[in-house]
């Protein structure tokens, strides 16, 4: 069998094709042709262009990227025997996603099985992959994911955001989908709830735990935290939206010794605790103003107990929030007051506002609008207040995590009925948001997204060829531009090294 060697003479290096031959009780390389020669480190051949034919061209760039990180933490080797056949799957959700009777097809137009042990895929071996993902322990997994992204990105983040969302299914027959309230407000769709704690600062994917979609956010947020006592968040604090707390849930997390910081809803016995101060107009002051990315908040925070968990609770007042709310009530009023004078039907709710002669009642307009831009934040940290608004009102790291696991990674709607593969789906587009993820900390200088960058890659081709008089095998990467460059450089810059052409 003949390969490929680099011949030294002079200044100058020639590549030749030899093949070993036996001479007596030695092996010798015996030379077959010169083929061409390297300058400046590129490869340069000795062949016309007319004897040149393409074999293929494949999809590259965007994989190459995507698998370098996911080399960078190990990730095949952690998701088992499997673990090339998942990646291929979480590589797809990233760039194209294909339904599994799809993917060995869309993976013929790829160049995978030069980057990953993948040969002759076939849709059993996929399927095989799902329910070899199901089957292992989701949070011991995701724990050793996490730790290994920990040491090789040295995150150091003590702060965890938590929120849930749902999506919905088509069919009814996966025992997971349940109806419940649905995230988007549409009615008489089967869910399944997705309860997911990223990283405050970098928005890293920690954990990710999936439920019946009928289960309430707070039973949610309670199966977690006995969940993320087994990770190593020494002293940290976790972040939630209101709606999520509950007495268990503040008990279960000063039993980790860990800080809350979280919303509340404005129930009557919070109303009757912040009703004081607005009636001594105690916010609108300099010194509780707290300027944020895209808005102001005037903060003032007294001592609070909630649950029997002692802490602070940081009253919030949003003075554009108040005229926003003001003003649609407003509108919505005055046109349900049209709808009545013609004899119609107007939106629930509403009719409060209005006597039986359809005339405005002002007492309950200034009723409702009393708390208008108002809201509270619970937290045991010890934190300045104004610390504690920018953490929890900047807190949308997990919703943008959210939306691209419903967007990019092509999360719903979910098909697969059975519930292990359901499990599994939603297991595929959590690791694709943690590869987006790392890409997005990777490209932080450069003004662009993960979703960006790979789409500038999808024209990063590699073509195969063969000379058809020499026989020899020839693998060329098109020519990059200079944003390419930049992209791979931002990777990780041996990857311009290591995409050199090839001749076999």
């Amino acid at each position: 069998m003949s390969f490929i060697r680099e011949v030294k003479r002079g200044d100058n290096i020639y590549l030749a094709e030899v093949r070993n031959k036996r001479v007596g009780k030695k092996v010798v390389q015996e030379h077959i042709r010169y083929i061409g020669k390297k300058t400046d480190g590129k490869t340069i051949l000795s062949c016309s262009i007319s004897d040149v034919s393409v074999d293929s061209v494949k999809i590259f760039g965007p994989l190459l990227v995507l698998n370098t990180i996911a080399e960078e933490i190990k990730l095949s080797s952690m998701l088992g025997p499997f673990g090339d056949e998942i990646l291929s799957m979480v590589y797809a959700h990233c760039l194209d996603y294909e339904s599994i009777n799809q993917m060995p097809r869309w993976f013929e137009r790829t160049d995978l099985n030069m980057l990953l042990d993948l040969d002759g895929l076939t849709e059993d071996r996929l399927l095989k992959a799902l329910d070899s993902l199901e089957s292992q322990d989701s949070v011991a997994l995701q724990r050793r994911i996490f730790d290994q992204v920990k040491n090789v990105y040295e995150l150091s983040d003590r702060g965890l955001v938590y929120d849930v969302t749902n999506t919905y299914f088509y069919g009814k027959k996966c025992p997971l989908a349940k109806y419940g309230k649905d995230k988007e407000g549409v009615k008489g769709r089967p869910l399944i709830q997705i309860g997911l704690g990223v990283t405050k600062l970098k928005g890293v994917p920690v954990v990710h735990k999936v439920y019946d979609g009928n289960i309430h956010d707070s039973r949610t947020l309670r199966d977690m935290l006995t969940s993320l006592r087994e990770f190593n968040f020494q002293q940290g604090y976790i972040v939630f939206d209101r709606g999520i707390s509950s007495k268990k849930n503040q008990q279960e997390i000063t039993s980790l010794n860990w800080k809350v910081i979280c919303g509340l809803p404005l129930n009557p016995v919070l109303k009757r605790f912040l009703a004081p101060f607005i009636a001594k107009n105690e916010f609108l002051q300099y010194k509780n103003r707290v300027r944020l990315k895209k808005t102001v908040f005037y903060a003032i925070a007294r001592p609070y107990t909630l649950a029997d968990v002692s802490g602070k609770l940081v009253m919030c007042f949003n003075e554009q929030q108040r005229k926003d709310l003001r003003e649609s009530r407003y509108d919505e009023i005055h046109n349900a007051q049209k709808l009545l004078q013609q004899g119609k039907t107007i939106k629930q709710g509403l009719d409060r506002y209005f006597d039986s002669n359809g005339n405005v009642i002002l007492r309950e307009v200034h009723k409702a609008e009393k708390f208008d831009g108002y809201s509270v934040i619970f937290t045991t940290a010890g934190f300045t207040k104004e610390k504690i608004v920018r953490i929890y009102f900047d807190k949308d790291l997990v919703e943008k995590a959210f939306q691209s696991l419903k967007g990019v990674t092509k999360l719903r709607p979910i098909r697969h009925w059975l519930y292990n593969r359901v499990i599994a789906h939603v297991f595929i587009c959590y690791l694709s948001y943690l590869l987006l993820t790392l890409m997005r900390i990777k490209l932080e200088e450069m003004d662009i997204t993960a979703p960006q960058a790979l789409k500038e890659l999808g024209t990063m081709y590699r073509v195969h060829m063969h000379d058809t008089r020499k026989g020899f095998k020839i693998t060329k990467v098109v020519t990059l531009t200079k944003r390419q460059e930049k992209i791979l450089k931002a990777i990780d810059h041996k990857l311009l090294k290591e995409i050199d052409d090839s001749v076999q």
